[in-house]
């Protein structure tokens, strides 16, 4: 089989064209975190919701509040207990933080600036309206939207959703992804290893991401180089919204899982990609349920998930930003010309002197080193056919350190 092989842009485009957000589920906020929203939420309160005290001290009308003017303390207002009265001319109220405003009273002078000598205070600074006063609404009003429906829920936010005095959220649904290690020379750590065999550990790192991108891994049992075990294995996967396969993604003798699939009536759409690591690359669909096969080699599965599997789980979830996203750099060491793949180098990273983010490639970029993908900061992004770069230069990297992988 002669397919041509496709961009990086092309192929992650294709990929991503026929997926949609799983539909929407009701959480509660507790449970939140890390979930997608699929639909705006609103306040349903005005934050704050009266002028407040940002500070301890006394409430006054700042026409009666010159340096060194005294004045009769007539209550006090502990934060949920506003004082029932009014403040007049020569008159103020003790507040806490968060305490409301008393009605008259136009500004708060901090405890720190007062000389309080039983019901009378003396003021060591003058009084200026407005000051230390957080107005109602400042932070937010009643049936503003505070969260867009696609954004990713932080812990930041979920304090925001509670404050806007919302117990549950909708969001939508995590992606269920069915995970297929193929091969007959793998076996899950701590089992035995046959003669000549591997630990498996694609199968765990994609589970792992696959987490991190907000989905719900189901690792289906190994499947050896047969046909029909693949075959059978992969019927584990009915109702699943992707199917992931690691291994036997080529045409070579033992590369069976194409095969397996398309036997299986799976529709292929490509699977070759001008890019290094990760050349063999199957996408297509099982009935409804798209199917990505990810190459062998641990660190090929785990730049082509960098590349293709998070910006799908991002779709299933309904996010609306760029994953995952680069930014620039400038190069650490020179680096030689490209050829006609996009390359993805494991680089560490660091800041100099003048705060530039600095990325350097490692030497060794042999595709199947875990140590060196695990200790790697960023993928450097070569396109094709670059020409050979100096160090100084400007690079794009996409920051694993950032995206939890």
């Amino acid at each position: 089989m002669n397919a041509p092989m496709l961009s990086v842009a092309e192929a992650r485009a294709r990929i991503l064209d026929g997926l949609r957000p799983c539909p929407p589920e009701t959480v509660a906020l507790s449970e939140a975190a890390g979930r997608v929203l699929a639909q705006p939420v609103r306040a349903r309160l005005t934050q704050p919701p009266a002028d407040l005290s940002a500070m301890d001290g006394y409430a006054l009308r700042a026409v009666d509040g010159p340096l060194d003017a005294v004045l009769r303390v007539i209550g006090e207002a502990p934060a949920g207990h506003p004082f029932a009265g009014h403040v007049g001319p020569g008159e103020a109220v003790r507040l806490f933080t968060g305490s409301v405003l008393p009605p008259g009273a136009d500004c708060v002078v901090i405890q720190e600036d007062v000389r309080a000598d039983g019901d009378r205070i003396q003021l060591r600074e003058a009084a200026r309206a407005g000051r230390h006063i957080r107005r109602a609404g400042q932070d937010f009003t009643a049936g503003a939207a505070v969260l867009a429906a696609g954004r990713r829920l932080t812990p930041r936010d979920i304090g925001l959703a509670a404050a806007a005095n919302h117990p549950w959220l909708i969001v939508h649904r995590r992606p269920r992804v069915a995970i297929l290690a193929t091969g007959d020379e793998i076996a899950l750590p701590g089992e035995p290893i046959p003669s000549g065999g591997i630990v498996s550990s694609n199968a765990h790192a994609l589970a792992a991401l696959v987490r991190a991108g907000g989905g719900a891994p189901v690792v289906l049992p190994i499947a050896g180089d047969d046909p029909a075990l693949i075959a059978g294995v992969v019927e584990a996967s009915a109702g699943m919204d992707l199917l992931l396969t690691t291994g036997g993604a080529s045409v070579g003798a033992h590369d069976l899982v194409q095969a397996a699939l398309v036997a299986r009536g799976m529709a292929l759409d490509f699977w070759r990609i001008a890019m290094r690591p990760g050349k063999p690359l199957i996408f297509g669909r099982l009935g409804t349920t798209p199917v990505l096969g990810l190459p062998g080699n641990p660190v090929s599965t785990m730049v082509c998930a960098v590349i293709y599997l998070l910006p799908a789980l991002a779709r299933f979830g309904g996010e609306m930003r760029e994953v995952p996203a680069s930014e620039p750099a400038w190069l650490g060491a020179a680096l030689p010309a490209n050829d006609h793949r996009a390359d993805f180098l494991r680089a560490r990273l660091h800041r100099d002197g003048n705060g530039r983010l600095i990325a350097t490639a490692f030497e060794r970029q042999d595709s199947s080193l875990l140590s060196v993908l695990a200790a790697a900061d960023a993928l450097i992004l070569r396109p094709p056919h670059a020409e050979a770069s100096a160090a100084g230069e400007c690079v794009s990297v996409i920051r694993l350190d950032l995206l939890g992988v």
